[in-house]
């Protein structure tokens, strides 16, 4: 029974009402799903069970099994957990909850998973204008950096981008910059799912005199969050260009032994890959193949320089894409082909990077982006619609951080890491296709709930575990700081 676009469907004969019997949904087409009694199976004559939240919504975006639209649904919360899905009568004749809550004009759907950041950055946001990528880092950010480095820096830094990607619907997020262990402990205070890429280079800095000072101090960060839910630490090597192939092979060999990812910049611009080229006659992702990296524990991020021989390598070993579209254009860096490599079978993630490249931490906006790109890039309006779009930011994004089991889709037994997008506003209106809406509107600045594990970090747009007025303070700080201390002679 195939769907057409818009069109509602009513389910209510089927003998088998599951998500894993439903049609398959035609990537280009939002499938509308009526939940009625015989949707869902019956509960009325079972005891009901006791959860901590119903929430009860207009539009719910599961993503998985399959990535259509219920409508008028509800989800019941147990502890960190997603207990059930359904018809919302379904749902509270089965399940007695603490607190119901009512969201007839929302969306509610996945966390948003931001998959490659620098949050401290966030401090720099605006202060670097109209660079291309190497000027950027070389003139401008790292001798700043090597001024005003602390762990202080960090700490304010991370709270700023925290307040702002919590209020942009994203729980869970991939960090790669100096003093992780702060920014770990900032993120698990605030409530928010991260990864932690703690950075790997041969230059001595802020945080590590060497490389391999810094996998000392990383590897001490994993034996502290080894068991945490929240918190997931994994090797952050800057570069290929930044790291010798010695600690490369000592990064290897640990997150093999660890069974921990590996998040490296691979592939940013064409400069990058004309120097590998001159250097070691070959491009950096042959020279990571030859070194066993590639497999599906690497997140290479950025990747606009692929050659389709490339894509083919990337495929086979299951490396997973971070795709940064806004921080790359705005560098001039390229385009990620995203649409070769997700036909090609590679999964793609989304990610922001740091505010000083971007300048804001928007990931809905990434989707949108990243949608436009590949439909320019092809010449063709249906490559990449919004149902993977939306995708790539949930459950792609979860894949590729290695979470996929257990958050980026909202089904029973998956933590409760969701959002919930108010659309009553005129610029949500008329609605007929909500996942068309939220990728290809300002939807990011529309997010009113949010939840990690089960608690609430955003609560009618208020965040729930930040002093948001002592946040904007210290970044008002730091920003007097800054230009004073452009004011001082280098």
């Amino acid at each position: 029974m195939a769907a057409e676009k818009g069109r509602r469907v009513d389910f209510s004969e089927d003998n088998d009402p599951t998500l894993d019997h439903l049609p398959a949904l035609k990537s280009t087409s939002p499938l509308f799903i009526i939940l009625t009694p015989s949707y869902t199976r019956l509960m009325s004559d079972q005891v009901k069970t006791p959860c901590d939240t119903i929430i009860n919504a207009g539009w719910v975006l599961p993503i998985a099994p399959r990535n259509i639209v219920l409508e008028e649904a509800s989800i019941a919360i147990g502890g960190e957990t997603i207990l059930a899905i359904g018809a919302r009568g379904e749902i509270e004749a089965g399940y007695v909850a603490q607190s119901n809550l009512q969201l007839p004009d929302h969306i509610v759907l996945p966390g948003l998973v931001n998959a490659h950041g620098h949050a401290a950055m966030s401090l720099f946001r605006g202060f670097t204008e109209d660079l291309p990528l190497q000027a950027w880092l070389k003139d401008s950010i790292w001798p700043l950096e090597s001024r005003l480095l602390t762990a202080e820096f960090v700490r304010d830094g991370t709270r700023l981008a925290l307040a702002e990607m919590i209020k942009a619907g994203i729980t869970c997020f991939s960090d790669m910059y100096f003093f992780p262990e702060v920014v770990a402990r900032e993120a698990q205070a605030a409530g928010l799912r991260t990864q932690i890429a703690f950075p790997v280079i041969k230059f001595a800095n802020a945080w590590s005199t060497s490389a391999a000072d810094a996998l000392h101090k990383g590897l001490a960060l994993h034996d502290t969050y080894r068991n945490d839910n929240l918190v997931h630490v994994a090797f952050g090597p800057h570069s290929t260009y930044s790291v010798s192939e010695a600690d490369l092979n000592k990064v290897m060999m640990y997150a093999e032994e660890l069974d921990l990812n590996i998040h490296i910049h691979l592939h940013e611009n064409a400069q990058e890959v004309t120097d590998a080229h001159n250097r070691i006659g070959r491009s950096w992702l042959v020279y990571l193949r030859e070194l066993g990296m590639l497999s599906p524990r690497l997140q290479a991020v950025h990747a606009t320089q692929l050659t389709p021989d490339e894509i083919a390598l990337l495929a086979e070993a299951g490396v997973q894409i971070i795709h940064c579209p806004h921080s790359n254009l705005k560098l001039a860096s390229g385009i990620c082909p995203t649409n070769q490599l997700l036909t090609a079978g590679v999964n793609v993630a989304l990610g922001t990077d740091g505010a000083a490249s971007n300048n804001s931490l928007d990931l809905l906006g990434e989707a949108r982006l990243a949608s436009l790109l590949a439909k320019h890039l092809e010449a063709d309006a249906a490559v990449l619609p919004e149902t993977k779009a939306l995708e790539m930011a949930t459950l792609g994004g979860a894949r590729a951080l290695g979470l996929g089991d257990k958050i980026g889709s909202l089904e029973p037994g998956k933590q409760a890491d969701l959002i919930a997008v108010d659309v009553s506003e005129p610029r949500f209106q008329p609605l007929y296709d909500p996942i068309a809406q939220l990728i290809h509107t300002d939807a990011g600045s529309a997010v009113s709930h949010a939840w990690v594990a089960g608690n609430a970090v955003l609560i009618e747009g208020l965040l729930a575990t930040l002093d948001e007025a002592s946040v904007v303070a210290a970044a008002k700080h730091w920003q007097a700081t800054i230009n004073r201390t452009c004011e001082l002679p280098a």
